[in-house]
């Protein structure tokens, strides 16, 4: 049991990673960790022993976060929150390396959660496409079609950034 709960405790920087990208708000994030390791603890003995449980912890996380979205559609409530410019960046970017990766994150949260999921599932944290799919709960053809649409949403949002930082207001 105890090894169980290490390989567990060991996968926790993945979630939260995980699940700042699809809630953007590090409380909300933090709050769908402690549920999905919640979650996990009382059901430790569905976890087959001898695998690795990211696949498992990863399904129970999309799991709770679809279920969480679907309360917040039924009342109505916005508990996803954009990122205000300020908390965006609360210091200057220095490098363009921090100014680009700053653009690739504010793209990414600009798609829908569904692509943001399943790019970030298999582009971020390296599941193959069969795996991601079964994490998702969708076949692997609509995984495959929101990763490309999700690829596209993201390159448009950047090049339109990438145009908009070209363009120069001249007064006169």
């Amino acid at each position: 049991m105890d090894e169980k709960k290490a390989a567990i405790l060991g996968e926790i920087p993945r979630l939260r990673r995980y699940a700042r990208s699809l809630l953007r708000d590090r409380e909300s994030a933090d709050d769908l960790v402690q549920d999905c390791l919640e979650r996990a603890l009382l059901r430790l003995e569905s976890w087959q022993t001898g695998e690795s449980p990211r696949r498992w912890l990863f399904t129970i996380m999309h799991h709770l976060f679809i279920d969480q979205m679907r309360k917040v559609n039924r009342r109505g409530e916005a508990t996803i929150l954009p990122l205000d410019a300020n908390e965006a960046q609360a210091v200057p970017a220095e490098q363009a390396e921090n100014a680009a990766s700053r653009e690739i994150i504010d793209a990414l949260q600009a798609i829908s959660p569904d692509r943001r999921a399943a790019l970030v599932i298999v582009a971020i944290e390296g599941f193959s496409y069969a795996e991601a799919a079964n994490i998702l709960g969708v076949p692997a053809g609509t995984l495959m079609s929101r990763i490309a649409r999700g690829r596209e949403e993201l390159r448009s949002l950047l090049d339109d950034t990438a145009r908009r930082r070209s363009i120069r207001i001249v007064e006169k």
